[in-house]
């Protein structure tokens, strides 16, 4: 069995009297895909957040790639990627200009066309940031997230808006990123994502974990207690129609 690489115990996170994460625990194993779901307001992205240095914490610990939170932030942030939002790039940029900007950032040496060719972007080198597709914008944001060539890259929501054929072709990316060697931790509010990109989740809700497991141990539990959709279930759903009638190629020109 794979080693942890993320480690979280008995995390805690106040604000005054709001308690935003109440004592959670959980470990992220090195080279799987784990997904942290919750309703807005659950508390994913301020466990996030701490575990990627960005917030305080009020009590727990975390250790990332064995480097204790407390001792060693510093340290974390050399090996783990965090996807910006898209207000984070200078949009009169190119993206060959970006991925220099980012690689001083990091003190790295690293090959733009080459960066840009993993997740299909060569052709759009000298293109600025802000004349890209919505697909094309995010598709890059993950790009950044390997610049410090990362054990452990970060993605939040990161297909939210997409067009059914760019979110499906960034859920390819996200695994084949995955199958290189890197950890990844998503959030995200499609549940189809999570279940088709992620090898275990955990559901958190009120600064709770209220399940951890992988998607079909959790659909499987539901059925055993009876539940039964109120609606038959079909062979495909009307995204696989469109898909299938449009074509999965992108069109982003």
């Amino acid at each position: 069995m794979a080693e942890a690489i993320i480690s979280v115990n008995a995390l805690v996170k106040n604000y005054g009297d709001f308690k935003a994460v109440k004592g959670i625990s959980f470990d992220v194993f090195e080279g799987e895909i784990f997904g942290l779901l919750g309703p807005n307001g659950a508390g994913k992205s301020t466990t996030l957040e701490i575990i990627e240095t960005l917030r305080q914490k009020t009590s727990g610990s975390v250790t990332v790639g064995g480097f204790d939170l407390d001792k060693a932030p510093d340290a974390i942030k050399s090996i783990i990627g965090v996807q910006l939002q898209a207000s984070g790039y200078y949009p009169g940029l190119n993206l060959l200009q970006l991925v220099d900007l980012f690689a001083g950032l990091y003190n790295k040496d690293v090959n733009g066309m080459e960066l840009l060719r993993s997740v299909n972007l060569e052709d759009k080198a000298k293109a600025q940031f802000k004349n890209l597709s919505g697909g094309q914008k995010q598709r890059f944001s993950v790009a950044t997230t390997l610049i410090n060539q990362p054990k452990v890259i970060f993605l939040d929501e990161p297909t939210t808006g997409l067009d059914p054929q760019a979110r499906r072709n960034l859920w390819e990316l996200i695994k084949e990123i995955n199958e290189r060697g890197t950890t990844v931790i998503i959030t995200t509010h499609y549940m189809d994502e999570a279940e088709y990109l992620c090898d275990r989740i955990a559901i958190i809700d009120s600064g709770e974990i209220v399940a951890l497991d992988n998607p079909d141990k959790l659909i499987d539990d539901l059925v055993a207690t009876g539940f039964e959709r109120p609606k038959q279930v079909k062979n495909a759903n009307l995204e696989d129609v469109f898909i299938h009638l449009t074509g999965k190629n992108l069109r982003e020109n």
